[in-house]
């Protein structure tokens, strides 16, 4: 634990982050909804944070300006509206619909809580999932949301682990997934980890109904310092995780990708070869392709972008891109990844560039949805 004391009873969470109209870009004012492909935080060529959306050619169609860093993008299923969720530890969240310019609206976790930077709506979208802290006790929660009534909190479930960050409800509508990093944080102390010594990371599955826990996988052993943190799955029901190591840099494992179920035990892929796929230690997202067999982890510590073919759980392919860390699908089998450079690359599972394209003076952030 770190020697500094910190009161969560007087932390603060922050302020509301300013939302502005829904502009336009100019040159774009009469695209649709529809013309948008992507959907990113970013820092804009002004050196203030916003949300982009992007046209299939990279082509910025629309921003949307605030006063703190985005992280990721939850999309509804039918309406066109996405909610874009507060870098860990932020207090705020921002829905807007893709084809309307009329003012986002801007909603909190509620008084003791932060955000962690991912949330999921129900597959019939009247609820909306949120990973969050308790900030009292350390312990992680999935913050319920009633869509209908302009995003109102009207309940919670355990993760079952401390410091969630990714959470997704899986295809059967009924299980969510939680990547829980186990470590402690404040909004006090940033995003200093406070507990790195005796962190107990986990993968659990949560009845998105009763709250229940259904699994818990924990990393233990020479694992128990791999934090938990992003989470996809393919077309079987096999859920795929990305890990951040954060204990001795000697000692990182040289792959932290990995799949489990919930009744199957955490594994890690094996890596290519001795030095040959070395990822940092650092997933940044994890993405599955639209057929559900392939998976796409970034590495933008490394500069790479690993992919997986589910069913072998073998490697087979490797690019590089200088701060890579946005994912997201493109047609059947390929992916766009998205770089802190301004650059979005369109690329096989293999790894071979089909096209790139680099906005200037715009740097992506964390996270790339398809629309």
């Amino acid at each position: 634990m770190n020697s500094t004391v910190i009161d969560r009873r007087h932390m603060m969470l922050g302020t509301l982050a300013f939302v502005g109209a829904a502009g336009l870009r100019p040159g774009f004012a009469t695209a649709a909804g529809n013309d948008v492909a992507y959907v990113t935080a970013a820092r804009l060529a002004s050196g203030a944070f916003g949300i982009l959306l992007l046209g299939a050619d990279g082509a910025i169609l629309r921003e949307v300006p605030l006063s703190a860093r985005g992280h990721d993008i939850a999309i509804h299923p039918s309406t066109g509206r996405v909610v874009v969720f507060a870098r860990r530890p932020g207090a705020f969240a921002v829905s807007f619909e893709i084809g309307n310019k009329t003012a986002p609206h801007v909603f909190t976790p509620g008084e003791g809580r932060h955000y962690f930077g991912h949330g999921s709506f129900s597959q019939d979208g009247r609820l909306l999932y949120a990973s969050e802290n308790d900030v009292i006790t350390g312990m992680g929660v999935i913050g319920i949301y009633d869509v209908a009534r302009r995003f109102k909190k009207i309940g919670e479930h355990s993760t079952f682990g401390m410091g969630p960050h990714e959470i997704m409800l899986l295809a059967d509508g009924k299980t969510i997934a939680a990547g829980n990093g186990g470590l402690d944080t404040t909004p006090d102390g940033g995003r200093e980890n406070l507990n790195v010594e005796s962190m107990q990371p986990s993968l659990t599955f949560v009845d998105a109904e009763s709250g229940g826990l259904l699994a818990k996988h924990e990393m233990t052993g020479e694992l128990r310092s791999l934090s938990i943190r992003h989470v996809t799955q393919d077309a079987k029901g096999v859920i795929w995780f990305g890990g951040q190591w954060e204990g001795n840099p000697s000692e990182t494992p040289p792959q932290i990708v990995g799949s489990a179920g919930l009744d199957r035990a955490p594994k890690l892929i094996e890596p290519r070869g001795k030095g040959g796929d070395d990822l940092k230690g650092y997933i940044g997202a994890m993405a599955v392709s639209n057929d559900g067999r392939f998976i796409a982890a970034s590495a933008p510590k490394a500069g790479h972008v690993v992919y997986v073919d589910t069913e072998t759980a073998a490697i087979i392919g490797l690019s590089d891109l200088k701060d890579v860390c946005g994912l997201a699908p493109e047609g059947e089998k390929d992916f766009a990844a998205s770089s802190g450079f301004g650059v979005i690359r369109y690329e096989t599972a293999r790894a071979t560039t089909v096209s790139q394209h680099e906005l200037q003076d715009i740097a992506f952030d964390n996270h790339l949805r398809r629309i």
